[in-house]
């Protein structure tokens, strides 16, 4: 049986990268979207025939759908979409930009959907696929100083569950995969850092912005075996809509869901309050 035509955004670097790097060792065709042009030639290289490199910004809507139809018309039907491209913003909310919010959610939510879109006709007349959304173990859970962060994969993670509803008839799965802190860039050259300005947040962001910093390149997860279970995900007749992957992600994530029970709990009188007696 062939193996399966796969899309990724963004596989430069980081977890794209080892996504690509797996699924091609595994057997698949990967089609690997990248921002400059010189690079569609060094991904090709990793494994010609097999890795098919295109130039793309997700937040150029009508490239987009451009390419997603040339890629169907002469690589083949592309089975999995794995909606990687993203990055990080870190920076107190009141001292960052409404310029930067609407940044964040350009590339973090507007270009995933954009894919999908234009994806979505050729897999409902397929009457199957499988779309995976690269969120976050920080779109389950917050911490202070990524508030922008969160709130794009908060909103992509909401996405992703309607979705699912949405095409579960036609034999399309939509996955969550929610990385923990991964062995990548992404703390470190891949993140937009907003600038400090107001000394009252320095007590609760500082030690939080010097430990990611000390961290950066350290961090426990191996992207390598992030791509191993990737290819689990994929290759399983009854993919799961969420995905967590480490034993970071697995922690935080049950520890603040843990909590938001509690809370509930603890304000069930009032939240039932609030219905007409009788």
């Amino acid at each position: 049986m062939a193996k399966k035509i796969v899309f990724i955004t963004g596989v430069s670097s980081g977890l794209g990268r080892a996504f690509a790097t797996t699924l091609l060792d595994e057997g698949y065709s990967v089609v690997g979207t990248v921002r400059n042009p010189e690079a569609v030639d060094d991904f090709e290289a990793l494994h010609p025939g097999r890795a098919h490199g295109r130039q793309l910004d997700v937040r150029d809507y009508q490239k987009v759908q451009a390419v997603i139809n040339e890629v169907e018309a002469s690589v083949g039907p592309i089975d999995v979409l794995v909606n990687n491209a993203g990055y990080g913003h870190e920076g107190i909310l009141e001292e960052s930009s409404m310029d930067e919010l609407v940044q964040q959610f350009s590339v973090n939510v507007f270009g995933p959907v954009a894919v999908i879109k234009a994806l979505l006709p050729y897999m409902r007349q397929r009457r199957k696929g499988h779309i995976v959304n690269v969120t976050s173990m920080g779109g389950l859970i917050t911490m202070p100083g990524i508030s922008y962060y969160c709130g794009s994969k908060f909103a992509l993670e909401g996405i992703s569950s309607s979705l699912g509803k949405e095409l579960k008839s036609f034999g399309i799965f939509v996955t969550a995969l929610e990385p923990g802190q991964m062995r990548t860039d992404w703390a470190g050259r891949s993140m937009a850092r907003a600038a400090r300005s107001i000394a009252d947040y320095d007590a609760v962001f500082e030690p939080i912005r010097a430990a990611r910093v000390a961290k950066s390149g350290k961090q426990s997860g191996d992207p390598r075996k992030a791509g191993l279970a990737l290819v689990k995900l994929i290759e399983s007749d009854s993919p799961p809509a969420h995905l967590l992957l480490g034993p970071d992600a697995i922690q935080f994530v049950t520890e603040g869901l843990d909590a938001l029970q509690r809370e509930f709990k603890d304000w069930e009188a009032v939240s039932r309050s609030t219905d007409f007696v009788g």
